[in-house]
């Protein structure tokens, strides 16, 4: 699945909003510095689509506020 992320770094509080099927708006306490936002991005929707953080991968975006960010489920039948 891939995702077009909006992400707010620096903000009051971590949320996660999401908008269709494939655009979510993301917050994150974490600033702009060093990677610290991506980081806590990739940690929310770890958190939120229940997988492992190494599923996660920003695949364009990584100095942006607008990511598109890949997540690698597994389909079990």
């Amino acid at each position: 699945m891939i995702l077009t992320v909006y992400v707010k770094p620096g903000a009051r509080e971590d949320s996660f909003e999401k908008v269709d099927e494939t655009t979510v708006k993301i917050s994150v306490k974490a600033k702009a510095i060093k990677g610290l936002a991506n980081e806590a991005v990739i940690s929310l929707l770890s958190d939120h689509y229940k997988v492992p953080k190494l599923s996660i991968e920003i695949k364009h975006g990584h100095k942006s506020k607008i990511k598109h960010i890949s997540i690698e489920t597994k389909n079990t039948y």
